[in-house]
């Protein structure tokens, strides 16, 4: 199972892509706010979009799953 994990701790302000959408290496995928910057989450892999494990508002931290690829 494919993962894309967030990077940094933060809080989810934008999901970008929906279940079942196609997504490219390098695609953004979600925003991250962090120390009132915000900062593009981006696919390090390519895949479907099977779910969105986080919903905007949600805290997340570094090494968290926000979506699973299939």
């Amino acid at each position: 199972m494919k993962q894309i994990v967030s990077m940094m701790a933060g809080v989810v302000v934008e999901i970008l892509v929906n279940s079942g959408d196609e997504v490219t290496d390098g695609m953004d995928v979600a925003i991250l706010e962090s120390m009132k910057m915000q900062l593009p989450v981006a696919s390090d892999q390519e895949g479907k979009v099977t779910g969105i494990k986080v919903a905007i508002g949600d805290f997340v931290n570094e090494g968290d799953v926000l979506m699973v690829l299939g």
